[in-house]
């Protein structure tokens, strides 16, 4: 029985599923916005909520606790230096879940989460992405334009040699 069983296990032990959430919390402090399963999106929204929580006292208990929690230093400082001061009047809700289309590979439901006051990169004329006080956002939005180019390019090829089989 289930009784008072309140996370999910994701069909992995104690220590790779720990890493995972650990991995998880850090990858949304750094870069504000995470594409994962809906599954592992509805868990690490109650680690990140408590992980906020806890930045907003700011104080040097809360930074080791912190640590010893993610394990990312340079996630512990941003937590406690942005996203706490960010929603240090925001009593709770700091992230949003956006659900997506399902994973083509095995069909698992997939979102978004991201923090409530994220700002998608806006589109300049000359087709870079720019976000006020993001120095990296253009750079990040050309990688992405040409990773995209590439699995539409990928996509392409099989789909033609699918079609040269199904005529042989």
């Amino acid at each position: 029985m289930r009784h008072k069983v309140h996370s999910h296990s994701f069909n992995r032990k104690t220590t790779a599923r720990k890493a995972l959430i650990r991995g998880l919390v850090a990858s949304l402090v750094l870069n504000e916005r995470v594409r994962t399963t809906l599954a592992k999106a509805k868990e690490l929204r109650r680690h990140i909520d408590r992980a906020v929580t806890l930045s907003k006292k700011g104080d040097l208990a809360a930074r080791r606790l912190l640590t010893s929690r993610i394990g990312n230093s340079a996630a512990v400082e941003k937590l406690v230096k942005d996203v706490g001061v960010r929603f240090k009047t925001r009593p709770g809700g700091y992230t949003r879940i956006l659900k997506l289309n399902a994973r083509p590979g095995d069909m698992a439901p997939m979102a978004y989460i991201e923090f409530v006051d994220y700002k998608l990169p806006e589109a300049t004329k000359d087709g870079e992405a720019t976000v006020r006080g993001d120095k990296n956002a253009v750079k990040r939005a050309k990688v992405r334009a040409k990773v995209a180019a590439r699995q539409r390019k990928s996509l392409r090829q099989l789909q033609s040699q699918a079609r040269r089989i199904a005529r042989a």
